[in-house]
């Protein structure tokens, strides 16, 4: 469940360098297709060229599916069905993507030559038969974003821990800065709230991971557990840090986010790093940030005495349709993607966290590959299922708006709604 995060040394930087060796004829000609819920996907469509030097005949190709989540199961029995396909974690456990689930190759056949061996073990996961049916291609973790340059400018120093950080909003409202800490917090949604108390709630579990199975099957008992977490959410907005009011003008959790922390006067956004991948592209769109531009990273929320949680968890992972037409052909093209090197690439240019052993070579992401071991938690490791983190992001954001007391919401988890 947990694992080191130290920077690799000098053997795995030259194992990093190994070259693709092709086990195909180089001269086959097939097509080869990737669906999934990207509008654009240019980090693979770079990875299709850079395998087009192995295999120059092989056409591939990758499209966005309307209502992916619905349509997947059909697409994939169509007479066009994908040879590779995105998949979630939430989809384990859910009855309706038995099917799903039955069309996956296994990428853990030692036959296929995958080296799973670089990527972080707790970001993979088994079925009761041992295979491994989805293979990460990002991974993200919850946090915020740091606006460096305004915490050197006004003297405070970045929180490393829950005092530390009640401390510095504490500063910086001195200062006029109403909401130290921003984030989404729409009403259908609570992105802001889950952001802290998610993790909070993961930890506190895996203190108690006996009680994880109830908490996976919505037990009441398991409402304890939440405490922690929605007295520290709670915390935050009653000492200030937090402000609803102000965070309730940005309407969306991506564009809009990164847009509000690049006018340059927010010192914390509360955020995942699916919303830090859009960071890159949307520096030059900002006139302010273009204008005054500011050096940023992405830090866990330090909500404990000694620091904060590096949810560990895979965004986008790959499944392979193991009734495809040119399936050999598609396994070949997974054993070249799942290595450090091309992982690495594709995280770099979509600016998400590599699901590999290598977290050193980001800059952004350079205080999660620094968080204490005891601090990394693997969700899937964990065993923690959909309904559990359905249960704390309707808690959270319930006690979040005073919608719920924390008492309320505790006793009555397994039933929120």
């Amino acid at each position: 469940m947990i694992f080191g995060l130290a920077a690799c040394g000098s053997g795995s930087r030259q194992e990093e360098q190994k070259v693709f060796e092709p086990k195909l004829d180089k001269n086959t000609a097939c097509k080869i297709s990737v669906v999934g819920t990207y509008s654009n996907f240019e980090a693979l469509e770079t990875e299709f060229d850079r395998f087009n030097e192995y295999y120059p005949n092989v056409e591939m190709s990758y499209t966005k599916i309307d209502d992916y989540n619905n349509s997947i199961a059909t697409v994939l029995q169509g007479n066009d069905a994908p040879n590779i396909f995105f998949s979630f974690s939430w989809m384990i456990g859910n009855s309706a993507y038995d099917s799903v689930f039955a069309q996956m190759e296994n990428l853990g056949d030692k036959s296929l030559g995958l080296d799973l061996d670089c990527i972080r073990p707790g970001l993979l996961s088994s079925d009761p038969q041992g295979r491994v049916l989805t293979v990460p291609i990002f991974s993200t973790s919850y946090g915020m974003l740091i606006n460096n340059d305004l915490f050197a400018k006004e003297g405070i120093k970045v929180p490393a821990t829950l005092q530390e950080l009640f401390d510095a909003c504490a500063s910086f409202r001195e200062k006029g800065y109403e909401s130290p800490m921003m984030g989404y917090s729409a009403k259908s949604s609570g992105s802001l709230m889950n952001t802290i108390a998610y993790p909070i709630f993961a930890g506190t579990l895996a203190e108690h991971p006996e009680m994880v199975a109830a908490a996976n099957r919505c037990d009441p008992s398991a409402g304890e557990y939440m405490r922690p977490a929605l007295e520290t959410l709670s915390q935050l907005i009653e000492k200030g840090c937090i402000n609803t009011e102000k965070c309730s003008a940005i309407s969306d959790n991506y564009s809009e986010v990164i847009m509000r922390f690049f006018e340059g006067d927010v010192p914390m956004m509360i955020c995942t790093g699916d919303t830090v991948s859009g960071t890159g592209k949307r520096e030059s769109q900002s006139e302010a940030f273009t204008a005054h531009p500011f050096t940023y990273t992405f830090a866990p929320v330090p909500v404990t005495d000694k620091g904060g949680y590096f949810l560990d968890s895979p965004s986008v992972q790959f499944s392979v349709n193991s009734t495809c037409e040119n399936l050999d052909m598609t396994n070949e093209f997974m054993r070249f993607l799942i290595t450090k090197t091309e992982l690495n690439q594709m995280a770099s240019v979509k600016r998400l966290i590599t699901p590999s052993t290598d977290l050193s070579f980001d800059k952004v992401y350079a205080p999660v590959g620094s968080t204490a071991p005891e601090f990394v938690i693997s969700p899937a490791a964990l065993g923690i299922e959909d309904t559990l983190a359905v249960q704390i992001r309707l808690a959270s954001f319930q006690v979040g708006t005073g919608v719920l007391t924390i008492e309320e919401a505790v006793s009555r988890y397994g039933s929120l709604e």
